[in-house]
């Protein structure tokens, strides 16, 4: 593989505390503009993994973490809008697949206490946790080789960099020109730190649910996939059970009559795009992509299927044709994932299931992508919405058509 192939990397340190919308934007939009800038100049459809590191796991033992939900998806979805207000001024597709000058990013949350003294002799090695969480000594083992490594040029931003050359020795040798300085913004810890500030932890769930239809994979699909990736409780690798993700994407007849229907993606490649995504925040080897640039999949008409982490997760994509999918159908989901949008929906599948006889699901809502919750005045518009549309992009490749045939 060429190494312009390869994702790049962004290492964030460590967001405010307290959080909200406003304050990560002044943290971080300067180093992601700078690297998406550099990115969608390289002239080719690149990959950026946004690695924002944070002491977001608790409890004492390795294998028995957990995590605040709310928190943990709120820093995701706050990160993923500042990303596509970035994408709007700078006319940078957002999408999977989104053709040269597009960027494809994608945020994963990477366990990290900078109050941690590492001895040294430590040597890094992938040791999973009970969640899909991994530290960062796990992250630079199983996340390798780059194209670029951006840093931020802060004082936590330069610890955080030299920790992870530390870890990252003997995984990929970097010469300097892979290694990029960008500016940091503004970061404000005003939180006092103690037993009683830790958030309330989430339980996981061995089944997790949601649906879509993931035309022209976007930041909005990638916060949904990754919230609900965020719930599962993941057995130990020695372990016989298996954690089950369960994605409904809408069939091809139900959206024959959408805008720009022709320019929908076809079933099958939206369930591939969904699994090749989630493959970058569940996949976990010592060789990095070296050996798989793609997961493997198991395909059926209307069932795609994928394991990951030695068999310990098991992610299925399946065709719906209603609203309920396999909400109704299969009895042991634990927990669904809606947006705002499907709010309703969540107490409609909980209505039938409890016609059926069988419990109704736990409800986890994911926090909406917001321009207005970021942005001044001059920033507010359209193009925010257009960026994270699927419709939007179908206009966008309707009329890029046109335009050629003109």
């Amino acid at each position: 593989m060429k190494r312009n192939d390869l994702p790049s990397l962004l290492l964030l340190p460590f967001p405010p505390d307290p959080s909200n919308r406003q304050l990560l934007d002044a943290a971080y939009r300067p180093p992601l503009t700078a690297a998406l800038s550099r990115l969608k100049n390289q002239g080719g459809a690149a990959k950026l993994i946004v690695a924002v590191a944070c002491p977001v796991l608790h409890g004492q033992f390795l294998r028995s973490k957990t995590l605040s939900w709310p928190t943990a998806q709120a820093l995701v979805a706050g990160i993923y809008a500042v990303i596509s207000v970035v994408c709007a001024h700078l006319s940078i597709a957002t999408e999977m697949d989104g053709g040269p000058g597009s960027v494809d990013a994608t945020v994963v949350l990477v366990d990290h206490d900078r109050n941690k003294r590492i001895s040294e002799d430590f040597r890094p090695a992938i040791e999973p946790n009970n969640t899909v969480v991994v530290d960062l000594a796990t992250f630079t083992t199983a996340y390798h080789p780059w194209n670029l490594v951006f840093h931020v040029r802060t004082e936590l931003g330069l610890q955080l960099y030299q920790t992870f050359l530390k870890f990252a020795e003997g995984k990929q040798t970097l010469v300097q020109e892979q290694l990029v300085p960008v500016e940091g913004g503004l970061t404000m810890n005003t939180a006092k730190k103690d037993a009683t500030t830790v958030p309330p932890q989430t339980s996981g769930h061995p089944v997790v649910c949601l649906g879509g239809t993931f035309d022209y994979l976007h930041p909005g699909h990638k916060l949904l996939l990754t919230a609900g990736a965020l719930l599962l409780e993941v057995p130990r690798k020695d372990s016989a059970q298996s954690c089950r993700y369960i994605i409904g994407i809408t069939g091809d007849e139900l959206l024959k009559n959408k805008k720009y229907a022709e320019f929908v993606q076809s079933w099958e490649t939206r369930a591939r795009n969904v699994i090749d995504f989630l493959a970058r925040i569940l996949q976990l080897s010592d060789r990095g992509w070296k050996d798989v640039t793609r997961p493997q999949i198991q395909e059926q008409d209307g069932d795609f299927q994928a394991s990951f982490r030695n068999g310990t997760i098991h992610v299925q994509c399946v065709r719906i044709q209603d609203a309920f999918g396999p909400t109704i159908t299969v009895e042991d989901i634990n927990a669904l994932v809606v947006s705002g949008e499907t709010r309703s929906g969540g107490q409609a599948v909980n209505d039938r299931r409890i016609e059926q006889g069988w419990r109704a699901l736990e409800v986890f809502e994911v926090d909406v992508l917001d321009a207005e919750e970021i942005s001044d005045e001059a920033t507010k518009t359209e193009n925010f919405a257009s960026k994270i549309s699927s419709s939007a992009i179908r206009q966008q490749r309707a009329q890029a058509k046109s335009e050629t045939k003109i």
